[in-house]
């Protein structure tokens, strides 16, 4: 398949007029080494084309801007600045001018969750593009990955990106910037990652579910409140933050219609913060609290069992894995147990074979869920294997997100949508 950045300039990736109902429409490749998913901009002046990680926890969109990189727009924060909140310092630099190199400039947390440390860097203004449309005025921040020996900022992440595109509920995530600059985006974005490299792009939609000349309106999304945790998951905060993360109120899991036996306070955030359910982009599976995995790989091997499907031994990261000539298939994956998460308001979202499934060869398919251990500070974290396919939208403003369950019972995928956000049906 061809790479994201000649894919981009072969697309028709529209920016719509700026007003109430503008989305701005990004294109989603998933990586086949690491399973994450990204997404590409050009950043300055001359353009320069970056692949992004896309990180749901991310509170800010920055790049690598090493030695080779320069840029005639790029205009530092300074720490003056009403805008720089002094959170990562006030930077100077003795070389000569560039981004990544200056004085007297707010300085960034640079955070790669997958990486060991927090990284230092500087905040500017540079000019971003998408396909013809310039977008102005917009921070970001930017570090030399060259300049760290001990660990690098791009740890982790897909070879072929150089930073992360932060989706997280801050100020200067891109879809907060957007609605509150001159160009006024609806403050909510929808992502539609998926499931594979070789079947084509999901979409990243700043602003939200195009409406508009898109089979998009016709899907009836069940909508549920995110939930603030009040207490900080970031690696790096100040003392009383509440989490920037995006929760959500599981109430119980169900495996196969039952209901799974586990201590239901883990579901709760409690006093410290501790507990709950959020989502994460930056695990490519689903990672649970050993109290909640156990029982669910139980029951679900159980019910796997009644269905005549073999059991064979582990692949890691995952325990259940399955003889995958016994399984039989169905429109949304893999014919194996459903597991059911009750959100709040009774409102439940359905995981079939396509999401919890994982071939690991061949002849072998797995359960997507991975043991975070017995005191994880999150009880379920959910990857990007559960989202894919699964149009989702975050509405930050009324603290809402909008999730349409598996696309694929509807016959369709997130990699069959044109650019322009109209639905194709799976051939």
């Amino acid at each position: 398949m061809a790479s994201l950045t000649s894919l981009l300039s072969l697309l028709t990736i529209s920016l719509l007029s700026f007003s109430s109902s503008s989305q701005l429409i990004l294109p989603i490749e998933k990586d086949p080494i690491t399973n994450l998913f990204y997404t590409s901009l050009s950043i300055g002046t001359p353009q320069h084309i970056f692949n992004l990680a896309i990180d749901l926890a991310g509170p800010i969109l920055w790049y690598d801007c090493n030695k080779n990189y320069t840029s005639s727009t790029y205009a530092p924060l300074p720490c003056e600045s009403k805008l720089c909140n002094g959170d990562a310092g006030c930077t100077s630099c003795n070389g000569h001018f560039k981004p990544g190199c200056s004085n007297n400039t707010c300085g960034a947390n640079i955070i790669n969750q997958l990486a060991d440390s927090i990284f230092s860097g500087d905040t500017g203004k540079d000019e971003l593009f998408v396909s013809h449309t310039k977008l102005s005025g917009l921070l970001s921040g930017c570090t030399d990955v060259d300049g760290f020996s001990d660990d690098s900022p791009l740890k982790g992440l897909p070879k072929a990106t150089r930073g992360i595109l932060g989706l997280a509920r801050t100020r200067l995530a891109l879809p907060t910037q957007l609605s509150l600059s001159s160009h006024k985006l609806p403050q909510k974005f929808a992502l539609c990652l998926p499931s594979s490299n070789k079947k084509g792009l999901g979409s990243l939609f700043i602003g939200g579910i195009p409406q508009k000349n898109s089979s998009f309106s016709k899907f009836q999304l069940a909508t549920i409140p995110l939930v603030i945790n009040p207490f900080s998951t970031a690696p790096i905060f100040t003392q009383g933050d509440a989490s920037y993360e995006y929760f959500i109120d599981v109430k119980s899991v169900k495996v196969g219609g039952e209901i799974l036996n586990f201590k239901s306070s883990l579901l709760s955030i409690d006093n410290k913060g501790n507990g709950g359910t959020k989502f994460s982009t930056l695990n490519s599976f689903t990672v649970l609290h050993s109290s909640i995995f156990k029982p669910l790989v139980r029951d679900f091997s159980k019910k796997a069992s009644d269905k005549k499907i073999k059991k064979v031994a582990s692949v890691a990261p995952f325990e259940a894995c399955f003889d995958l000539s016994t399984i039989g298939r169905t429109v949304t994956g893999l014919d194996v147990p459903t597991i059911g998460l009750v959100l709040e308001g009774g409102v439940e979202w359905t995981i079939y074979g396509g999401n919890s499934m994982v071939l690991v060869n061949k002849n072998v398919a797995c359960l997507g869920f991975v043991d975070g251990g017995k005191e994880p500070r999150t009880a379920i974290v959910i990857g990007g294997n559960l989202l894919e396919d699964n149009l989702l939208e975050f509405d930050l403003v009324s603290s809402k997100l909008g999730f349409s369950s598996s696309l694929l019972l509807h016959n369709a995928r997130c990699s069959n949508l044109e650019a322009s956000g109209n639905l194709v049906l799976i051939e």
